[in-house]
């Protein structure tokens, strides 16, 4: 009924014209998400090549709005090297590269792993032709790393968590608290030393106001339209655009479906504030920041591009730790972005957490990651990844 009422309303209770019926036919028949988008979570199946396994499995570690900025080379035998895709960053939220540069730590350190799991030892060799530029548009085409395999990989016990693993976006359970000790095995994941620091909180001393800052932070990002409308680029709505891409956000709600059938949708034109379809927009992020029953951070002692790719290897193995313990763990990304606009919600968040200003050179303390924890509420699907075909260039 809250779907035909939807329906209704959005077509202003006109009558639906003969040209869309085919489009809403194929919206009413296919609501569920293609198999093939997630055919990735089924593992390498019976890929004979070892760097090949190793990928399929490493292109599930996560990444800044599920983009997957990955390709690699496999012309070099025994060899495996890492570049960025250029043609998948984010110049509005991400200006400086920096999420994409942990994302790239996060691919590099499952792909570490999923080789070990193989009876492979990786070394690597980090930025072979030097680190990437401060500037994304001045990156070329410079390899992330440089993988050179050999005999004798030892297998990670978090490995067996790699397929497991899901990004939960939707409520926690605010009726289960998470113990003090169960943030500790997630900080454990990653022992702190060197550059690298991992802390985190379940005191809602500490929570109540992060919460109300990841919130604020969400709102700066939906209201800034250059960030609103790169948000829209990168949705999905429905099961045919969800395979078409297989990144980005997955939607099948049924209005907004139904809007994209009739190209009444346009992802150039951020919905205005105060309409009703910002009000829902915000809601989602309030349902995230107003149900996190704890967060953990991840900051380094400078902001090099070697500091975001460790700070991207670490996350990973948190998460993967995280979900071995049963819990969900989500990036609250927008108070750490760093375009103009955000700029009040980053020094906030600087402060809040090491008690320092924002940073401002490479060689200033950073927070490179804050993430929410807690319980899901319900089953976590895994999100769309492209065919291994799209990353690997052999």
């Amino acid at each position: 009924m809250d779907e035909r009422r939807n329906f209704v309303r959005l077509l202003g209770g006109g009558v639906v014209l003969a040209a869309g019926a085919a489009a809403l036919a194929t919206w009413w028949l296919h609501d569920d998400m293609p198999a093939a988008a997630l055919e990735i979570w089924n593992g390498p199946g019976d890929e004979p090549d070892v760097r090949r396994r190793a990928i399929a499995y490493a292109v599930t570690a996560p990444s800044a709005y599920n983009h997957q900025p990955w390709r690699v080379d496999l012309r070099e035998p025994d060899a495996i090297v890492l570049y960025c895709d250029r043609e998948r960053l984010l110049p509005e939220t991400d200006p400086f590269g920096r999420q994409v540069v942990i994302g790239q730590g996060a691919f590099l350190e499952l792909l570490v792993m999923a080789l070990a799991q193989q009876g492979v030892a990786a070394s690597v060799q980090l930025w072979p032709q030097g680190e990437l530029p401060a500037d994304p548009r001045q990156w070329g085409h410079l390899p992330v790393a440089r993988l050179r395999l050999a005999g004798g990989g030892t297998p990670d016990p978090l490995f067996s968590q790699v397929l497991r693993r899901r990004t939960p976006k939707q409520r926690f359970d605010t009726a289960r608290p998470v113990s003090a000790e169960l943030l500790q095995g997630v900080s454990a994941a990653v022992p702190n030393g060197g550059s690298l620091r991992a802390d985190g909180t379940v005191e809602m001393a500490r929570v109540l106001p992060l919460r109300r800052l990841c919130l604020a932070a969400a709102r700066v990002e939906i209201t800034t339209p250059n960030t609103a409308r790169e948000n829209l680029r990168l949705l999905r709505v429905g099961p045919e655009e969800i395979l078409a891409h297989r990144d980005g956000f997955s939607l099948n709600d049924p209005a907004l479906r139904v809007a994209v059938a009739l190209g009444r949708f346009d992802r150039e034109v951020p919905a205005r504030e105060g309409s009703r379809a910002f009000e829902r927009t915000l809601a989602l992020y309030a349902d995230q920041a107003s149900t996190a029953m704890g967060f953990t951070w991840i900051s380094t002692a400078g902001n090099s591009r070697t500091d975001q790719l460790n700070a991207g290897r670490a996350y990973l193995r948190q998460q993967l730790r995280a979900t071995d313990l049963g819990l969900g763990m989500h990036p609250m990304s927008q108070p750490l972005e760093e375009f103009a606009e955000m700029a009040a919600h980053h020094a906030a968040a600087h402060e809040m957490l090491l008690g320092l200003p924002p940073p401002r050179d490479a060689r200033s303390r950073t927070l490179q990651l804050l993430c929410r924890i807690g319980y899901p509420m319900a089953l976590v699907p895994p999100a769309p990844r492209r065919p291994l075909g799209e990353f690997a260039l052999a």
